[in-house]
C-alpha cells in the first residue's frame, strides 16, 4: 500500500513514540520524511496546520503528536489535556483530508477504555462505561481522535487507521520527576536513590494497580506493520497481553538499576485505573506480536537514561 519514496509526515517525530516510528520506517527502507518541531509548527492552530499541509503535501501521515503526562500532570491540567489534544487531532485529520493524504495512522491510548472494564480489554468494550477520572480529559480526547478517523472513513472514503497501545516506555522517554509516566518516574527515583545512598524510595499508591507495558520500538514495529498491511475501519489494541502490579514493576526497576534499599508506598496518593490489560488477539490474528520482554526493555531504557539524561 505504501511506496518507499512516499512523503511521510510524522507529527510528534521528536517524542518517544514518534521518533520510534520514524526509526522503524527508516529501517524498513522509507526515505522521504518531512517534519516540524512544536516550536516550528503549532498543531493546535488550524491555519498554521493547514498551511503546512498545503505547502508540503505529505502522502502518509502518522499522528503521534500529543500532550502527554502521568497522573499528577493529568490531574493538575485536565482542561489542557483535553483542549490541546482535541485541537491537534482535529486540525491534522482535517488538513489531511483537504490535501488528499493517502493514509493516516492515529496513535491512541489504552486509557480510552472504561475504568472498570472487563479484563483483558477487548476493542468492543470501548464506551461501555466511564473512563478513569484521573485522566478523563486525555482519554476523551483520544476517543475523539479515533472516532474522527472512523467517521472520516465513512463520510469521505479516507484510509485512516487507529492503534491503541498500552503503557509505553523506552528510548526518548520523559524522565521529569513530576510529569513523567510510571516507568521513567521509577527509573529516575531508583537511580537517584542509588547515587545518593538513600535508604528508601517512595512510590505513589498502594502498589496493587496493574499495568501492561510495551517497549516503544515494539509499538513502532506494529504501527509500520499495520500501515503496510491494513486498510479498514477497525482499530487495534497493541500490547503484550501481560501485566504486572506497580509493586512488581518497582521491584524489577530496582533490580535493573541496582538499588538495594527499601521501597515504601504512599497510599494517600491515587492508584489510577485498577488494571489496564489489553486483549491483543485481533492484532495477533492479523500477523503481529511483540518481541521485547519487560526486564530486557527496562535495561535498554535505563542504559539510554544513563547516556542521555543528566
Amino acid at each position: 500500500m505504501l511506496n518507499k519514496d512516499s512523503k511521510i509526515y510524522i507529527a510528534g517525530h521528536r517524542g518517544m513514540a514518534g521518533s520510534a516510528i520514524m526509526r522503524k520506517l527508516k529501517e524498513a527502507g522509507y526515505t522521504n520524511f518531512v517534519g516540524r518541531s512544536s516550536g516550528e509548527l503549532d498543531l493546535r492552530c488550524q491555519d498554521a496546520t493547514m498551511k503546512f499541509f498545503e505547502e508540503e503535501k505529505p502522502e502518509i501521515v502518522v499522528l503521534a503528536a500529543a500532550k502527554v503526562g502521568g497522573i499528577m500532570a493529568n490531574m493538575e491540567s485536565p482542561a489542557s489535556f483535553l483542549y490541546d489534544n482535541l485541537m491537534i487531532e482535529a486540525n491534522v485529520i482535517e488538513a489531511a483530508r483537504r490535501t488528499g493524504v493517502k493514509k493516516l495512522l492515529f496513535l491512541g491510548s489504552s486509557c480510552i477504555y472504561p475504568r472498570l472494564s472487563p479484563q483483558p480489554m477487548k476493542e468492543e468494550y470501548l464506551l461501555d462505561g466511564k473512563v478513569e477520572p484521573t485522566n478523563e480529559g486525555y482519554a476523551i480526547a483520544k476517543i475523539a481522535g479515533m472516532k474522527l478517523c472512523e467517521m472520516y472513513n465513512r463520510q469521505y472514503g479516507t484510509d485512516y487507521i487507529s492503534v491503541m497501545p498500552c503503557n509505553l516506555y523506552g528510548y526518548g522517554d520523559n524522565f521529569d520527576p513530576v510529569r513523567s509516566h510510571v516507568v521513567p518516574a521509577l527509573i529516575r527515583k531508583y537511580h537517584e536513590a542509588k547515587v545518593s545512598g538513600a535508604e528508601s524510595v517512595t512510590v505513589w499508591g498502594t502498589g496493587k494497580a496493574r499495568r501492561e507495558l510495551l517497549f516503544t520500538d515494539d509499538m513502532a514495529d506494529a504501527c509500520v506493520y499495520l500501515l503496510e498491511s491494513y486498510s479498514g475501519n477497525e482499530f487495534f489494541n497493541v500490547g503484550t497481553g501481560k501485566d504486572v502490579s506497580i509493586a512488581e514493576l518497582a521491584k524489577t526497576v530496582a533490580e535493573v538499576v541496582g538499588y538495594e534499599g527499601k521501597t515504601e508506598f504512599d497510599t494517600s496518593k491515587p492508584d489510577g485505573m485498577p488494571q489496564k490489560l489489553m486483549d491483543c488477539t485481533k492484532l495477533e490474528k492479523a500477523g503481529w506480536k511483540y518481541k521485547t520482554e519487560l526486564k530486557e526493555g527496562l535495561a535498554k531504557t535505563y542504559e539510554w537514561f544513563l547516556k542521555n539524561c543528566k
